[in-house]
């Protein structure tokens, strides 16, 4: 289980550095595998490249070596992209996350020329993100296939397609090195029955150890406790984005005595009725809030 790390900022719009160094190390004492910085639910559209350069530096020297670090490195302009990954240093970071160029749609050829330059860009291990509902694109199940047996650094993907099928061709076919991992936490389950290689976790924020035996319990195949920690979460995770992503897991953990419960425009706070509805959930579950 990665996590897809949120930002947590400060009443005045300022990175709340402090909340994140706390972030961190509750994912460090909580079983998470790696962690995803900077990828779409740390609100990485309405960061700096100063404060992105800043939040990146700081997991690094927090995590100090512990846990792998991913880094999302995503854009719609590939030329700008591979400048980026031919100059900036990438020093402490295992691998990097690239989402699907958004906005412009490319077609399947130019989804894989991007890709292809990337991978040219960089020794870096490569993550594919696909993400059709946020990018405007799908990235195919050919496509993808194509990228994995082409490219060598190019050694996953994040499939947030939300398309059994297309993730099941691709687990079916792809080289046996090539990781199909979920990025969606409530697919995650099923994807693991077919042959997933984990998940990239929103939950995992406010949740590493629960989350992260769920997807241990599946990988080794013990399905009937890995499904009754999956529905304990089921009402959870419609929560999670009913005002949208990171809205839902920085209410939790607001309410978990994390972080403010704070985002940037254009983003804002779930409805005080989602607020009340995941407190509720928490208490259920047992959770302090």
């Amino acid at each position: 289980m990665g996590v897809a790390l949120i930002t947590p900022f400060n009443e005045d719009d300022s990175i709340d550095f402090d909340a994140l160094g706390r972030l961190v190390d509750y994912q460090l004492h909580n079983k998470t595998d790696y962690l995803v910085v900077l990828g779409t639910t740390a609100e990485t559209p309405t960061l700096s490249d100063q404060e992105k350069i800043a939040i990146k530096d700081f997991v690094i020297q927090r995590v100090n070596g512990r846990l792998p670090i991913v880094l999302g490195v995503g854009g719609n302009c590939t030329r700008s992209l591979v400048h980026q990954l031919e100059t900036n240093s990438y020093d402490g970071i295992s691998a990097l996350l690239s989402v699907t160029p958004y906005y412009n749609k490319p077609s399947q050829e130019g989804l894989y020329q991007h890709y292809k330059a990337l991978s040219a860009a960089t020794d870096k291990p490569i993550l594919l993100y696909n993400v059709p509902g946020r990018t405007g694109v799908n990235m195919t199940a050919e496509t993808t296939l194509r990228l994995a047996g082409e490219c060598a650094n190019i050694v996953a993907v994040k499939e947030a397609s939300g398309n059994i099928v297309q993730v099941n061709e691709i687990i079916k076919k792809k080289p046996s090195d090539f990781m199909v991992i979920s990025g969606d936490d409530a697919v995650t389950f099923p994807y693991i029955t077919l042959g997933a290689s984990g998940v990239i976790s929103v939950i995992g924020n406010a949740f590493p150890k629960e989350f992260s035996r769920m997807v241990r319990l599946a990988l080794n195949g013990d399905y009937g406790n890995a499904l009754e920690i999956h529905q304990r979460f089921t009402e959870l995770f419609d929560l999670l984005f009913v005002d949208g992503n990171p809205a839902g897991v920085k209410c939790m953990l607001h309410a978990m005595g994390y972080i403010k419960n704070k985002l940037r425009l254009p983003l804002v706070p779930t409805r005080i009725t989602t607020y009340e509805k995941i407190r509720e959930v928490l208490v259920q579950l047992s959770i302090k809030c």
